[in-house]
Formats: C-alpha cells, sequence, structure tokens
C-alpha cells in the first residue's frame, strides 16, 4: 500500500466514525464532512469558496455547460460564491462516498502571501473552479485535522494552525496561482467576489450593472467579461440563481404562500416566480417545498 493509500485508509475511518451524514462539525466549524450511502440528485446550490477532496468514491460538480468530477485522491477548489449544481452518482451502504470541505478564508490566504513573500500576479481572472489529485504533503495535515477529532481538547490550540497549513499546501500546489487570487484585494476574482458579495445582499432589488461595475473597480464592458468567466452567467442570471435560492430556503423553513415569497425575494409575479423556481428545481414551488420538508423530518 503506497502512502498515500494509507492516509486516505485512516481518513476514511475518522470521516466514518465522526460523520454518518452530511454536516458542519461542531468542532471545527471550517470543516463539512460528508457521508453518502444512497446516489443524490442534482441539485443547484450557491456555494461559498471551498476546498474538497473525496476520500472514497466520485462527486460531480456543474458549472453552467461544465462538468467536474472528482473522485478518490482528489480535490476540488472553487474561489467565489459560484451556482453549482453537485450530486453524488454511485453510493451504497457497502461504499459509501466520503469526502471533506474546507471553507477557504480570504484573509487567511492573504496573511500567507505577506508572510511568505511569494511573488503574486492578479491574472486573468478567467478560472475559478479546478480539479487536482491529492499530495502527501497536502493529505498529511488533512489527515492531522480530522484526527483532532479524537482529542477535542486540542482543537482550539492547535486547528488553527493546521488549516493555516493546508492552505499554504494548496498555495504551493499544482493551483496554487489559481489560489493565490483569492488572497489578491485587486485580482479579477476579487473584483467579481465584491459584486457577487453586493448581489448576495441586495438580490431583491433591481440592480444596474453600473453599480455592480463601480463596485468591482471595472469598466461596464471588462465587468460584463470577467464576471461570465467567473461564474458561467451574467449578472442578471446570477440574481436569479440567488433570488430562488432564497425562495427555496423560506419555503422549507416555514410554509408560507407561494405568492408572498416570491414577493420577499423580488417577484412582481407570482406565475414568473413559479415557472422560473420549476425550471431551476425541477417542481413548483408548493410542492417543493412540503417534500423537502417532509424528507427532512423522515
Amino acid at each position: 500500500m503506497n502512502k498515500n493509500a494509507h492516509l486516505l485508509g485512516e481518513l476514511r475511518e475518522l470521516i466514518l466514525r465522526h460523520a454518518p451524514s452530511h454536516a458542519t462539525h461542531p468542532l471545527l466549524a471550517n470543516v463539512v464532512l460528508s457521508t453518502y450511502t444512497v446516489p443524490t440528485q442534482s441539485v443547484p446550490c450557491l456555494s461559498e469558496p471551498a476546498f474538497a477532496l473525496v476520500v472514497q468514491g466520485a462527486k460531480q460538480v456543474i458549472l453552467g455547460e461544465q462538468t467536474f468530477r472528482y473522485a478518490t485522491g482528489q480535490y476540488l477548489i472553487y474561489l467565489v460564491d459560484l451556482p453549482l449544481s453537485s450530486n453524488v452518482i454511485h453510493a451504497s451502504e457497502e461504499e459509501p462516498v466520503l469526502g471533506l470541505g474546507l471553507i477557504l478564508k480570504p484573509e487567511v490566504i492573504a496573511s500567507l502571501l505577506l508572510e511568505s513573500g511569494i511573488p503574486a500576479t492578479k491574472g486573468d481572472g478567467q478560472r475559478s473552479i479546478a480539479v487536482s489529485n491529492l499530495t502527501e504533503d497536502l493529505l498529511d495535515p488533512v489527515l492531522r485535522l480530522l484526527r483532532l477529532l479524537d482529542r477535542p481538547n486540542d482543537i482550539p490550540i492547535l486547528a488553527q494552525s493546521i488549516e493555516r497549513e493546508i492552505l499554504w499546501r494548496l498555495l504551493n500546489g499544482e493551483q496554487g496561482a489559481m489560489m493565490r487570487q483569492l488572497g489578491l484585494a485587486d485580482s479579477r476574482i476579487m473584483q467579481v467576489a465584491r459584486a457577487i458579495k453586493w448581489i448576495r445582499s441586495h438580490y431583491a432589488e433591481k440592480i444596474r450593472i453600473e453599480t455592480l461595475a463601480d463596485v468591482a473597480g471595472m469598466s461596464i464592458t471588462s465587468f460584463h467579461r470577467h464576471f461570465l468567466a467567473v461564474t458561467s452567467l451574467s449578472p442578471i442570471q446570477f440574481q436569479k440563481q440567488v433570488r430562488l435560492q432564497m425562495a427555496r430556503s423560506i419555503l422549507i423553513s416555514s410554509p408560507r404562500g407561494v405568492a408572498d415569497v416570491g414577493l420577499a425575494v423580488g417577484y412582481d409575479s407570482p406565475s414568473q416566480f413559479s415557472r422560473e423556481y420549476r425550471r431551476l428545481f425541477g417542481r413548483p414551488p408548493r410542492d417543493d417545498g412540503q417534500i423537502v420538508r417532509a424528507r427532512a423530518g423522515e
């Protein structure tokens, strides 16, 4: 057995022991552990910047017309809040799909760049998501981070430094040049990220492209080009995704009227809201909310 296989084997045992389902672990606030025993449907969601690895099995992520598949011993990085659809294709009780995700903090990456003096260029902002193979020097700190779950008293002292080490390995890995953009305030990625943050804070309002371009610090033409390159959507399409995701959250958490929910997220027309909701999630809003709530109660 090679070293990577041994490390993955120990990671597998830790995840099975500490994460019987998909959840943010209460002791490691920036970490999501996942165990899937059945295949999952492709569900649209808005995902914040993260490093995600597969310990066993395979997962699939779709961004626009691009599909990214990552399997045992591989990881996925995405740098901004992206409108992703993800799913598990094959999973069973005997062979569950096991994964781990770590939220990427731009301020920590910026600190590492400053302390290390790594040269970094702004880049062209054309990539915000990529898949690579796990290396031993990256797997090692990931494993040490999860071992802390067996020694919870060590977490307040050691977790933060190990998370920084993981980010350091990523900055020096195959996707390091892309990762560094997350720590540069004036990189194209971070300029687009500022516009995304503005949209998410004002999703129910009518937006003007001029305002978004100003928030990003770009010309209108440049903003359109880079926003599309990073997110695979136009700003208006992205806002629509945010509105519908927020509507789904409301419908799942409380059984409100469909028209009221549509109005709350910025739709003037209930019929347009229902039509666009069904197009994205595959079911009318009322039915979808009831089904998801019922599943959550099982």
